[in-house]
């Protein structure tokens, strides 16, 4: 299965595909060449699917957990000031995808969207300490009845130049149902009241929709 947001793409590229493929077998007369040609077209038509598939999972709903957000490499793990929302201190777990991992973006909580803002900027690598604030991004916050308050946000990487974020205020969210997808290397960012127990550590591996990253005491 593949995200809709790849479609397009997926589109594109197999019609160029077919064109280099009649291309190479009609007008390049060395075989090794021919055929190592159509290898490498091939593996970037294969690349590109492997980018833009999006496995059906299911989530175990719990109120009492925050779930990751996304497929990756934890990276942040630290009490930080949240300057945009709440403006106070919270705790920071940082997922970074690398392009080979599922780039769908997932509800960590259910509950009702109370903001959601896109910001334009710079393309830092994905794993820089100021992307999360320096980078293209967009930041989203749900409100639970029992966990309050989650803010995540989406963060542009080096590679990526385009976030596509699903949630609009007022809507509700399910936990782990599709929220957006980023294209290329990224991160997702999620900022918890201090008081949440975290159950990851740093480069861990996520697996979005399924592991549970922080949860109430």
């Amino acid at each position: 299965m593949f995200h809709k947001e790849g479609y397009k793409t997926i589109i594109i590229a197999s019609l160029i595909l077919v064109v280099l493929l009649l291309l190479f077998e009609n007008f390049i007369s060395i075989l090794w060449l021919q055929k190592f040609l159509m290898l490498i077209v091939l593996i970037l038509f294969i690349l590109i699917l492997y980018f833009f598939r999006n496995p059906k999972r299911t989530t175990e709903l719990n109120e009492n957990y925050i779930i990751a957000p996304a497929d990756g490499k934890v990276v942040v793990v630290e009490e930080v000031i949240e300057n945009e929302y709440f403006k106070d201190k919270r705790k920071q777990i940082s997922i970074f995808m690398s392009p080979l991992n599922v780039h769908v973006t997932r509800y960590p909580i259910g509950g009702k969207i109370k903001y959601s803002k896109y910001h334009p900027g710079k393309y830092l690598v994905a794993w820089h300490p100021k992307s999360s604030e320096k980078n293209e991004r967009t930041t989203i916050v749900v409100h639970n009845n029992n966990l309050g308050d989650i803010l995540y946000r989406q963060v542009a990487g080096a590679m990526a130049r385009r976030i596509v974020n699903y949630a609009h205020v007022d809507h509700i969210a399910v936990q782990g149902d599709d929220a957006g997808f980023i294209k290329f290397g990224s991160r997702i960012d999620v900022f918890l009241p201090l008081d949440m127990e975290v159950k990851v550590k740093l480069n861990d591996k996520t697996v979005g929709g399924k592991t549970i990253i922080a949860s109430i005491r």
